[in-house]
């Protein structure tokens, strides 16, 4: 087999095994699916950030949260359909970006990180005291589905096909921006800053766009999540969580699209999978997490981009040999 037919063949059973899932799987196994779908659109946007800016992000899921209760709020108050409100917040996501971007993102290191964590808990506790607009503890109940074409999308089946279709739009924007002038402008500030300055590269500018990039697609997830799940509270949008999404883009691949989608769809079924060990579950999946981090630390996308490569090379060399 040439390597464009096996490309071909790999790139056709992804999508076919991605449109079979919904009807293969139960109807627990298929939440999760919806809900790890939903989670690798913010892990795309903070592989922007983080695996190609180089930014320390540890706050994305605020930004989550602000697409959530925005779309939730516009809905249930102003009566907003979900089409409008998804991008109101996804727009509001992205200006609270831009408003902190400026001087946070003169952080590096360590403070940068430590900087957004403050970020996600000053967020989470806006969300707990603000209790005539976000509910506080209680949080927000009864927030419709998505309607499309006149009907409620209210199956899991449903859900999953709009997921689907918004991460795969969110993946090829993702792969565009990556191949884009802005794309290698962000590869070279992340591999040396100073490098990439004196290149001519705007480094203010490029730090504040990426950032404000992965914000609106945390917010976009939020907004999924919010007409998904029916219900948020600020716990949903923790500090934890935005480890949680940390840990799905680390063990992924960092710098790979595809990554982010496995290494979000792996975590989320990771509690289920590891359920018969029971009260050490967190110290299970804290070795498999290192275990992954020590042996592939290029994620499990780029071990297997590694795999495909020598067998490119094998085949090229049986043919030339």
């Amino acid at each position: 087999m040439s390597i464009a037919a096996a490309r071909v063949l790999v790139l056709a059973a992804t999508g076919l095994l991605a449109l079979a899932a919904p009807f293969i799987v139960g109807d627990y196994p298929l939440r999760l699916l919806v809900l790890a779908l939903q989670s690798a659109i913010a892990v795309i946007g903070l592989a922007i950030a983080f695996g190609w800016a180089g930014l320390i992000q540890l706050g994305q899921a605020a930004f989550v949260g602000v697409g959530a209760y925005t779309s939730a709020l516009l809905v249930l108050k102003a009566g907003w359909s979900f089409w409008l409100a998804l991008p109101a917040g996804m727009a509001l996501a992205g200006l609270l970006a831009l408003l902190i971007a400026l001087p946070m993102l003169r952080l590096r290191g360590h403070y940068l990180a430590l900087a957004t964590v403050g970020l996600n808990v000053s967020a989470e506790i806006v969300m707990k005291n603000w209790a005539p607009v976000t509910g506080g503890d209680d949080g927000i109940s009864g927030i419709p589905g998505v309607v499309l074409f006149g009907h409620e999308i209210a199956t899991d089946r449903g859900a999953y096909f709009l997921a689907l279709a918004f991460l795969a739009g969110v993946a090829l924007f993702a792969l565009a921006l990556r191949r884009s002038r802005f794309g290698r402008a962000m590869i070279a500030l992340r591999d040396d800053e100073i490098a990439a300055a004196t290149s001519g590269v705007p480094v203010v500018r490029t730090k504040v766009l990426a950032f404000v990039i992965a914000s609106m697609l945390a917010g976009l997830s939020g907004s999924l999540y919010a007409h998904y799940a029916h219900f948020i509270a600020p716990g949903d949008f923790d500090l934890a969580r935005s480890v949680t999404l940390l840990v799905m883009l680390i063990a992924g691949g960092e710098l790979s699209v595809a990554g982010c989608i496995v290494g979000a769809i792996v975590l989320g079924f990771a509690p289920e999978g590891l359920r018969f060990v029971g009260d050490a579950y967190l110290a299970v999946f804290g070795v498999g997490v290192l275990l992954v981090l020590v042996l592939m630390p290029e994620g499990i996308a780029g071990r297997a981009r590694k795999g495909w490569l020598r067998w490119q090379r094998r085949q090229h060399a049986r043919a030339h040999g």
